[in-house]
């Protein structure tokens, strides 16, 4: 077996250790309840007598969710009810307990029955029949931390369906993302594929911090949302603060192309663990009416339950000013820049929007960020910086190469330099030599030449600035 398939056999018999626990915990509480509800004898007085597992020790994907959000024992067992279903639907059947007065299900279990399968899908009414019994009190104080406070339904890991019409909402069921599904059984997150019902893409970069070559201020700019990232759970859990700071954050990068603005955004979510999906205008956009909102749409609801960091680039194309209203067309796309604003507001995860120019963008938008980061072109100093390090270790390099020569006769970007690392690469294997000064030459130009500008032009501007 590889380190990978260990580690996945790991992930999986820790996750399903500390669900057995769970599953056995869950077992016993609803056996409790319907001994207390129905006045037999029993160990149980109270269903807060049943000891919870102690996952302290416990290191599966479960357990690190019941610790990063310090979930209560009422958090726990909607948890792990609502994962029964996926794993062990048989503990739910309790509640096809029927009533021999009058003929039919118990109203107070409340739930879905699931005819295809035969199997019991818990709603809200399940769960606080479970934890509250007949306690009025206890069971309106559970219901306001349900849909109010908890982090599980906050943070979409639990979702709340809508009530039919006409019905209570506790008739809503109760269901776990797919994401979350995923995590808390295999280990791994289920991550959706770029398709035109989902236009975005995921982002990944095997780069670190110390590869990103910006100035000091602007870097402390960046850390600035890694900090927000990183405690912005526990800040909001702050009476006061909750009340006038939204879970959000939005951010604008604005600069030349190639200067890091991906790469920021890619080693934001990978330092801290969350998923970049940059959304493809391409597929999101649409000519018809509706049809754009509608792409949108979608992509912010399946968002909404997963903390992703949303990677809007060349933004303005969506993101645009406003124009005067004086046709149909001028109207609806207003509209789609209302439907934008009002979902970037409610969103409680990153947005980062990257254009080249700040200006383009619509001032409604510029007023909504949190930051806005200007990466410009990188000078002298910097290119030289960028070379060496992309140049560094990859293959033997002539002693004669000059890095701060180039980099002072051509200002490129930090993505250019990438590609002509690339072409030297194919000319070291090809020729079994080390890099030459004459392979970045050549290969520089190359590159401008795809821009139809020659060396010399490109020289000259460099000397002109």
């Amino acid at each position: 077996m590889s380190d990978v398939t260990f580690a996945e056999v790991f992930a999986i018999t820790a996750n399903a250790t500390a669900l057995q626990w769970e599953l056995d915990w869950l077992s016993t509480v609803i056996a409790a309840r319907f001994q207390i509800y129905f006045d037999q004898d029993g160990p149980y007085s109270t269903v807060e007598e049943v000891d919870e597992p102690d996952l302290s020790e416990s290191d599966s994907a479960y357990a690190r969710l019941v610790r990063e959000h310090k979930l209560d024992n009422f958090e726990r067992l909607m948890l792990i009810m609502t994962l029964a279903p996926h794993i062990r639907p048989q503990v739910l059947d309790f509640f096809y307990t029927r009533n021999s007065t009058y003929d039919r299900t118990f109203t107070e279990f409340g739930g879905i029955r699931d005819n295809s399968r035969g199997g019991f899908l818990p709603t809200v009414e399940t769960l606080l029949f479970l934890v509250a019994g007949d306690d009025l009190t206890r069971r309106i104080r559970l219901q306001t931390h349900l849909f109010h406070e908890s982090a599980l339904t906050q943070l979409n890991i639990i979702l709340v369906g809508p009530a039919g019409p006409n019905e209570p909402e506790t008739c809503g069921s109760l269901t776990i993302s797919d994401e979350y599904r995923a995590l808390l059984t295999t280990g791994e997150s289920n991550r959706p594929d770029c398709s035109t019902d989902f236009p975005a893409s995921r982002i990944t970069t095997t780069l670190d911090w110390d590869d990103l070559i910006l100035d000091f201020q602007i870097m402390e700019e960046v850390k600035e949302i890694k900090i927000w990232i990183d405690n912005s759970a526990d800040l909001l859990q702050n009476s006061h603060l909750k009340k006038y700071i939204k879970p959000g954050y939005r951010a604008l990068f604005y600069g030349p192309p190639g200067t890091g603005k991906t790469l920021t955004a890619g080693l934001l979510g990978k330092s801290t663990g969350l998923d970049v999906y940059r959304i493809d205008l391409s597929m999101i956009v649409s000519k018809y009416i509706g049809e754009t909102e509608k792409n949108l749409g979608r992509v912010f609801d399946l968002a909404e339950r997963r903390r992703w960091i949303l990677f809007f680039d060349e933004a303005d194309a969506l993101f645009g000013k406003r124009t005067e209203t004086n046709s149909s067309n001028d109207r609806h796309a207003n509209q789609e820049v209302a439907f934008l604003l009002q979902r970037m507001e409610n969103f409680p995860g990153v947005i980062v929007l990257a254009t080249n120019l700040k200006d383009n963008i619509d001032e409604a938008f510029a007023r909504r960020f949190q930051s806005m980061i200007y990466f410009p072109a990188p000078n002298a100093s910097k290119r030289a910086q960028l070379w060496r390090q992309a140049f560094n270790g990859s293959v033997p390099i002539d002693s004669k190469v000059d890095f701060d020569k180039i980099a002072e006769r051509f200002a490129i970007s930090g993505a250019l330099i990438m590609n002509v690392l690339r072409s030297c690469v194919m000319i070291a294997v090809k020729r079994q030599r080390p890099i030459t000064q004459d392979d970045i030459v050549n290969s520089l130009n190359r590159e401008f030449h795809k821009e139809g500008k020659t060396l010399e032009e490109v020289e000259k501007q460099t000397q002109r600035r």
